[in-house]
């Protein structure tokens, strides 16, 4: 009973202590991002207005299309190595090759 009683003890002070290193860790993080202030360049761009979601700037059909074929090839291959794995897995599985005909039985 004594080690269930020093367990709980050591997860509850455990469970301040960590809160407590979380809450002054954090603080000291917002202050130093506060002090930053607009020094770091953000990731995104700002715009003038709010883009709703899915809505970019008009990009030009060139770059659509090139987005377009890019994506194509990727399936194709995708594809191609879905169905290698296919007839890989079919051999050690014990399934035919043409999913359409049934495996041959032997009844005894």
């Amino acid at each position: 009973m004594s080690q269930q009683d020093n367990f709980v003890g050591g997860f509850l002070l455990g469970t301040l202590v960590g809160g407590a290193l979380g809450g002054v860790v954090g603080a000291l993080a917002a202050t130093r991002m506060q002090q930053a202030g607009g020094k770091t360049k953000s990731a995104l761009p700002k715009t003038g207005g709010s883009l709703a979601f899915g809505e970019f700037d008009d990009p030009d059909e060139e770059s659509i299309e090139a987005a377009r074929l890019g994506l194509e090839d990727k399936i194709a291959q995708l594809n191609d190595a879905i169905d290698d794995v296919r007839q890989q897995l079919g051999g050690i599985n014990g399934h035919s090759e043409r999913p359409w005909e049934s495996p041959s039985r032997i009844d005894s």
